[in-house]
């Protein structure tokens, strides 16, 4: 009841960082009290908040637990620029269907140097999966050309 009273204050649009706390706050609540389908449209809020904000750290924060959440968090060209050149190549290849073993022949590294690099594109794309590679790619392509 008091994180309603919060985010529904006359005031607290004036205080834009503060109101993505609450709600941050109110949507780990929600997930911890009524599940996480309950929290995730606060989580989105709180996300896309503490983005154009420009506060990285509690950005990611959010998506994390929007992840926990069960909702899929997309990436941004921030993040795209997070990636070394190595591991962008290595996702594009991945995203093309190209297994660990025939990515490391082409870039002349191990199957199992390949799997390390993926092993951290992922959480900074959002996904979980090779198979939301190719779609996260583009995204960001879209993103990059607006």
């Amino acid at each position: 009841q008091m994180y309603d009273h919060a985010e529904t204050h006359p005031a607290a649009a004036n205080f834009p960082f503060e109101l993505a706390r609450i709600r941050l706050a109110h949507g780990i609540r929600l997930r911890h009290t009524q599940g996480p389908k309950a929290a995730r449209q606060l989580l989105l809020r709180a996300a896309e908040a503490f983005e154009r904000l420009g506060a990285p750290t509690w950005t990611e924060r959010a998506r994390a637990e929007m992840r926990a959440s069960g909702l899929a968090t997309r990436a941004t060209s921030a993040q795209l620029a997070e990636l070394t050149w190595q591991e962008r190549r290595i996702a594009d290849l991945a995203a093309l269907g190209l297994t660990n073993k025939e990515i490391g022949e082409r870039m002349r590294l191990s199957p199992r140097t390949v799997s390390s690099h993926l092993y951290r594109v992922f959480p900074k794309l959002g996904i979980t999966s090779r198979a939301a590679l190719r779609d996260a790619l583009a995204r960001l392509e879209d993103e990059r050309d607006i």
